[in-house]
């Protein structure tokens, strides 16, 4: 299985949109597309649009955590929305919710990390 990733700038927010399945073969193409993105528009707003990602394992949570990180140190917000059952499940195990807040869909986490 494969990986598509999309990432833009909208509204002040970086916004990456994945696709498939995020593993340890795709896991260095979304840090690298995400990062540079983030580097281009000096945004400190990232949102994960989750909704077509259907699996994700160990590496996919390095590249959330290591850009939570990264977001944190710089003085930004870093949301999620979209989460399918097995992605939620997996940030739910991982405790990465408890950190990372969660939204119904993509307009509505741009609001919030517009207004953060």
């Amino acid at each position: 299985m494969s990986l598509e990733v999309e990432a833009v700038h909208r509204s002040g927010v970086v916004v990456a949109r994945l696709r498939g399945e995020l593993d340890h073969h795709t896991s260095d193409a979304v840090r690298t597309k995400v990062d540079a993105l983030l580097e281009e528009t000096g945004s400190i707003r990232l949102l994960w649009n989750l909704s077509d990602l259907s699996f994700m394992d160990s590496s996919g949570l390095g590249v959330l955590l290591g850009r939570y990180r990264r977001i944190s140190q710089g003085g930004g917000k870093m949301a999620c929305c979209g989460l399918t059952a097995p992605v939620r499940k997996l940030l739910e195990l991982s405790g990465v919710l408890r950190i990372v807040p969660v939204y119904e869909d993509e307009s509505s986490g741009i609001a919030a990390l517009r207004e953060a």
